[in-house]
């Protein structure tokens, strides 16, 4: 049964909307690097990155841009920043405000994985869920913290996202 499951979720392709949430780099007041250090990641993993955005934290353009991502097929989206305690980080809130489902385990799981990297990770409010037919994935916005999240969990994201895009599994 195993071998049924892997045969199943390795043949999805995941066709990735990279979205980077910063007031900063969307007023072009800084360079951004989580989005590029994302796109690399993601092509490297085989992956097709079909969009990218730059917007500022705000909880409605974040939320427009899961939904147009999604929209177009993106079954990945992968959000950089935004999801620390400041006063203007609301990644979190912006993907629970439009998600179907919330997925703990992805959280969790890079919270674990930075703790062993800096203390500052307790800080983080990474997220993953459900939303429309994509997964989404709320990620630090430092890009080396990015990429190492996505590493961290980079091995569930076929079968969620073939899950999320309603496609037939042996679960």
């Amino acid at each position: 049964m195993t071998d049924r499951l892997v045969e199943v979720t390795t043949t999805v392709q995941i066709s990735v909307g990279i979205i980077t949430v910063s007031d900063r780099a969307a007023a072009g007041d800084y360079e951004d690097l989580g989005g590029p250090a994302l796109k690399e990641a993601a092509e490297k993993n085989g992956w097709q990155v079909l969009a990218e955005a730059i917007v500022p934290d705000e909880v409605e353009r974040i939320q427009e841009t899961i939904r147009s991502f999604s929209e177009q097929g993106c079954g990945l989206i992968l959000a950089t920043g935004g999801t620390g305690v400041a006063t203007r980080d609301v990644t979190p809130e912006a993907i629970r405000g439009v998600m179907r489902v919330e997925i703990p385990g992805f959280g969790e799981t890079m919270r674990r994985g930075s703790m062993k990297i800096t203390p500052n990770a307790i800080l983080s409010r990474s997220v993953g869920a459900v939303v429309d037919r994509s997964l989404v994935l709320a990620l630090p916005g430092k890009p080396s913290g990015a990429v190492e999240c996505l590493g961290f969990v980079v091995g569930a994201i076929p079968h969620a996202v073939a899950l999320a895009q309603r496609v037939p599994t042996s679960c």
